[in-house]
C-alpha cells in the first residue's frame, strides 16, 4: 500500500476514534445517565489530566525503548480496551476514573501521530511541508464522519437526512448493534470508537519501522525530558501573558466540546422544538464546525501576512464571543441560522489561535527550548485549560444555571404543557413520577444564560488580550511559516 495512503488512514482513524463520543459525551451523561453538572463536569477534566501527564512519558519510551509505530499502536489498542468498559458504568465517579485511564492512553497519540507521520515522510524523502497537510486534513474528515455515525447509529431517534426515509434503517442498524452488545443503543458510540481503535492499533504495526533515536536527547536531565526548562519563559512578561491566555482559550474550547451537542439536543425538551431537524441531527449540525475548520486553515497564511500574529489571535478571541453569542440566541426553528453561524465561526475561533499561537512560540523562543515551549503551549491549552473549563463550567451550570424540579406539577407548569406532550414524555423517560413526585430531580439547563455567560467570559479575555499582550508584527515570521 502507498505510504501516503497508509498515513492518510492513520490520520482519519486518529480523530475518528475520538470524535465518535467526544461531542456527545455530555448528552450521554446529562441526558441518558441523568448525572448532574457537578457530578459529570469533572469527567471532561480527564482530557486535561491525560494531556499533562502522559505525553512526556510516551516521548521518553519512543526516544529510548520502543519503535514509534509500535508504541502508537499499543496506545490505541489499550485505549480501545478501556472504551469497552464505559457502557456498563452507572456511577459518574467510576466513569471518571475509567475514562481517565483511557485518556492516558489516547491523549499522547495526538502528538505521536504527528511525530509518526513526520518521521515516515522524511524516511521516504517526502516534502513534509507539502505532503503532510493533505494527509492531516483527513483527520478532521474522520472526526466529521465519526460524529455522523454516532448521530445515525447511536440514537433512538436518528435524523431523516434529506427526508429520504432512511432514519428507520439507521435505527435498525443501531438496534442490531445494541442487541449484539446487550447494552442500550446510546452506548453504541463507545463500541464504534473501540472497534476502530483496535483497527488503528493493529494497522499501525504495518507502518514503516521508526526505531528509537540514540541522540543527545537520551542524556537530557529530568527537567529537560519533561519540558520543565520551558517554564522559565514565564519570567518574560509577554510569554507569561501568552501562556495564561492560552489556558483561558483552552477552557473556551472545552466548553464547546462539552456542551455543544447537549445544548442542541436539549431543545427536544421544549414542546415547541421537539423532533425538529436540528434536535434529531445535533451531531450533524455540529459537524459544520469541523468543515469550517478545514476551510479557515487555508485562510490563515493570508490573514497572517496582512494583519500579523497578534491581530489574528485577537480575531480568534472575538470569534469565540460570536460563537457563544450565536448559541445564546439560536433555536431550531426561527433562529437556526444562528446555530449554523456559530458553527461556521468556530473554524476561525479554533484555527486562528492555535496555529498563530504555535507560530508565535516558534518565532519567539530559543531553539534549545523550542520543542519544550511548544509542549508547554499544548499543556496550557489541552491540559490546564481543559481542566479549568470542565471543572469551572460544571460548577457554574449546576449552581446557577439549572432549573430543578421534584414534582410533576411544577415541571408541567414550567413547560406550560400537559402529560401527553411528547417533549415532556421524553424528558421523564428514565424518571417517571410516582404519586406526582420524581425519584430523581429533573434538571433543565438555562442554555440562553449559560452561553451569554460564556460569551461575556470570552469578551473579557479578548479585551484584556488586546490591552495586555504586546507583540510587534514581523513579516519575516510569516515568511518562515509559509516555507
Amino acid at each position: 500500500m502507498n505510504i501516503k495512503l497508509k498515513l492518510t488512514i492513520v490520520s482519519f482513524l486518529q480523530l475518528f476514534v475520538w470524535g465518535a463520543w467526544l461531542t456527545t459525551l455530555a448528552s450521554y451523561g446529562f441526558g441518558f445517565k441523568q448525572w448532574s453538572g457537578a457530578e459529570f463536569g469533572i469527567v471532561f477534566s480527564t482530557l486535561g489530566i491525560g494531556s499533562i501527564i502522559m505525553p512526556p512519558i510516551s516521548g521518553i519510551i519512543a526516544d529510548k525503548y520502543l519503535n514509534l509505530e509500535k508504541l502508537y499502536g499499543i496506545h490505541h489498542i489499550l485505549y480501545g480496551v478501556i472504551l469497552l468498559f464505559l457502557p456498563a458504568i452507572d456511577s459518574p465517579s467510576t466513569f471518571f476514573w475509567v475514562l481517565l485511564i483511557g485518556m492516558m492512553f489516547y491523549m499522547p497519540t495526538l502528538s505521536l501521530s504527528n511525530s509518526l507521520s513526520y518521521a515516515v515522510l522524511k524516511k521516504f524523502n517526502f516534502n513534509v511541508v507539502k505532503d503532510y497537510p493533505p494527509i492531516r486534513v483527513w483527520g478532521t474528515i474522520g472526526f466529521i464522519v465519526a460524529m455522523w455515525c454516532t448521530n445515525l447509529f447511536s440514537s433512538v431517534n436518528p435524523p431523516d437526512i434529506f427526508e429520504l426515509g432512511l432514519n428507520t434503517r439507521f435505527l435498525a442498524v443501531g438496534e442490531f448493534f445494541s442487541n449484539l452488545t446487550g447494552m442500550p443503543i446510546e452506548c453504541n458510540q463507545f463500541y464504534i470508537a473501540s472497534f476502530f481503535a483496535f483497527v488503528l492499533g493493529i494497522f499501525s504495526f504495518t507502518l514503516p519501522k521508526i526505531e528509537p533515536t540514540k541522540d543527545e536527547r537520551t542524556n537530557k536531565t529530568f527537567s529537560q525530558i519533561f519540558g520543565l526548562d520551558a517554564f522559565k519563559l514565564f519570567k518574560e512578561s509577554k510569554m507569561a501573558m501568552f501562556f495564561v491566555f492560552s489556558m483561558f482559550l483552552g477552557a473556551a474550547l472545552q466548553l464547546t466540546n462539552m456542551y455543544g451537542e447537549t445544548y442542541i439536543h436539549d431543545f427536544g425538551k421544549v414542546p415547541a422544538f421537539v423532533d425538529t431537524y436540528a434536535v434529531t441531527s445535533a451531531n450533524i449540525i455540529l459537524s459544520i464546525s469541523q468543515i469550517s475548520e478545514t476551510i479557515f486553515i487555508l485562510a490563515i497564511p493570508f490573514f497572517l501576512r496582512r494583519y500579523g500574529i497578534k491581530k489574528v489571535m485577537l480575531f480568534s478571541l472575538i470569534a469565540w464571543v460570536f460563537r457563544f453569542g450565536f448559541f445564546a440566541y439560536g433555536d431550531p426553528i426561527g433562529s437556526l441560522w444562528m446555530i449554523i453561524m456559530s458553527n461556521i465561526v468556530y473554524g476561525l475561533a479554533f484555527d486562528f489561535f492555535n496555529i498563530s499561537g504555535s507560530l508565535f512560540v516558534e518565532t519567539t523562543t530559543d531553539s534549545k527550548i523550542r520543542s519544550s515551549a511548544q509542549g508547554l503551549f499544548m499543556m496550557m491549552t489541552n491540559g490546564f485549560g481543559a481542566i479549568l473549563g470542565s471543572l469551572g463550567s460544571g460548577f457554574l451550570i449546576s449552581s446557577f444555571f439549572t432549573f430543578k424540579f421534584d414534582t410533576e406539577s411544577s415541571l408541567l407548569k414550567f413547560l406550560n404543557t400537559d402529560v401527553s406532550n411528547k417533549a415532556y414524555k421524553k424528558l421523564i423517560e428514565y424518571n417517571a413520577p410516582v404519586n406526582g413526585v420524581f425519584s430523581n430531580t429533573v434538571e433543565i439547563k438555562d442554555w440562553h444564560n449559560i452561553w451569554l455567560t460564556f460569551a461575556i467570559y470570552a469578551l473579557v479575555i479578548a479585551v484584556a488580550f488586546a490591552i495586555l499582550f504586546k507583540h510587534k508584527h514581523n513579516p519575516k515570521d510569516v515568511e518562515a511559516f509559509n516555507h
